[in-house]
C-alpha cells in the first residue's frame, strides 16, 4: 500500500509541476530517457543479473519494437494505432527473442555474448537495408504520443511484472540457473527453458522502451541501436549491481543526471563521463546496490527510534 501512494504521489507532483511549466520540454525529455532506460536496465538484469546469461543484443529488441511501433504509428495515427504499435512491436521483439534463445542460450559466457551481439548486429543491417524503414536515412515524422502519463504507466508497469515474476517460481528457478546451472540441472530444473523464458520477458521489455523511444522522439535511424546502446544499457546493469532491481533504477537515474549536467562542457564530457563510472566502480565494484532492494520499510524505524518512543509515551501520559 505504501508503495502505491509514493508512486502516485510522484505521479502527481510531476504532472502538477509540467502544468505549471516548472518542467519543461527539455526536462520531460531528460524524464522520458530516464524511463526508457530505467525499463531497458530493468529487463537486461533480468537477463543478466537475475539469470546470469551476459547479453549484448538488447539494443536489437529495443530497435524492433521501436520500427515496428513508429510504422504503425504512421499509418493509424491515433491513439489506439499507438497501443497497437507498442503490444506489437513487443511481441515481435518478444518473438525474436524467442527464436534468438532457442539455439544461442546453449552458449554460455564469452560465447553468449558473441552471439547475443551478432544477433543485435544483424537486426541493425536489415533495417538499414529495407526500404519500408527508409534505410539508412531512417523514420521522420513519427505521431507522438507519449506523455508523462504513458511514460509512467509503462515504466512503472516494466518494473512490477519483472519484479513479480523474479519472485515466482519461475523467477527463482531463474535466479537458481545463475549461482549454479549445473547444480540446478541436477534438481531437475530445464535450465534451457528458463533461460528463453527470461530472454523473452527481457526482449517483450526492451520493445516497449524501444514503442516509447519512437513515439516521444519521432524520428529513428539504424545508427541508434548500434553496440554502444547496448553497451550503455549494461554499464547502468552493472553500476546499479548485478541482481537489484533497485540499483538498476537508480544507475539509470544517476547516469541520467550526471550526462546531462556534462553537456555544460562538451569538449571534456565524455572524459569526465567515463572518469566518474571508474571512480565509483573502483570505490563500490559490487555496484550501488550490489544485490540488494532498498524498501520502504527504512521508515518504520523512524517510529521506533528512542525519539519517537518518548515522543509517544508523553503524548500516552497526557
Amino acid at each position: 500500500m505504501r508503495k502505491l501512494i509514493t508512486l502516485l504521489l510522484t505521479y502527481v507532483i510531476v504532472q502538477i509541476l509540467i502544468m505549471l511549466n516548472v518542467v519543461n520540454d527539455y526536462v520531460l525529455a531528460t524524464l522520458v530517457t530516464i524511463g526508457i532506460n530505467i525499463i531497458l536496465a530493468v529487463s537486461l538484469n533480468l537477463i543478466t543479473g537475475f539469470t546470469g546469461q551476459f547479453s549484448l543484443g538488447h539494443a536489437g529488441f529495443m530497435s524492433i519494437g521501436a520500427y515496428v511501433c513508429a510504422l504503425i504509428t504512421m499509418r493509424v495515427p491515433t491513439i489506439w494505432g499507438f497501443l497497437l504499435g507498442v503490444l506489437l512491436g513487443a511481441m515481435a521483439a518478444a518473438l525474436t527473442g524467442a527464436l534468438v534463445g532457442l539455439p544461442t542460450l546453449r552458449l554460455r559466457g564469452d560465447y553468449l555474448a558473441i552471439a547475443t551481439l551478432g544477433m543485435s548486429e544483424i537486426i541493425r543491417i536489415v533495417f538499414l537495408n529495407l526500404e519500408i524503414t527508409n534505410g539508412a536515412a531512417g523514420l521522420t515524422g513519427i505521431p507522438q504520443f507519449v506523455n508523462w502519463t504513458w511514460l509512467f504507466i509503462f515504466t512503472v508497469g516494466v518494473v512490477a511484472v519483472i519484479y513479480n515474476f523474479i519472485k515466482s517460481a519461475h523467477g527463482r528457478a531463474c535466479i537458481s540457473v545463475r549461482e549454479d546451472e549445473v547444480a540446478a540441472e541436477a534438481m531437475g530444473i530445464n535450465t534451457v527453458k528458463y533461460k528463453v523464458i527470461a530472454f523473452t520477458i527481457g526482449a517483450f521489455c526492451a520493445g516497449v522502451a524501444g514503442a516509447v523511444y519512437a513515439s516521444y522522439f519521432y524520428f529513428l535511424k539504424p545508427g541508434l541501436f548500434d553496440f554502444l546502446k547496448s553497451v550503455d544499457v549494461l554499464v547502468i546493469v552493472v553500476l546499479g549491481g548485478l541482481g537489484s532491481i533497485s540499483g538498476s533504477i537508480l544507475a539509470a537515474i544517476l547516469l541520467a543526471l550526471i550526462s546531462t549536467y556534462l553537456q555544460s562542457f562538451p569538449e571534456l564530457r565524455m572524459v569526465l563521463y567515463s572518469l566518474t563510472l571508474i571512480v565509483i566502480m573502483i570505490f563500490r565494484p559490487q555496484g550501488l546496490m550490489g544485490s540488494k532492494e532498498i524498501s520502504l520499510s527504512i521508515f518504520n524505524k523512524l517510529g521506533n527510534n528512542r525519539f519517537f518512543d518518548r515522543f509517544k509515551t508523553d503524548r500516552g501520559r497526557d
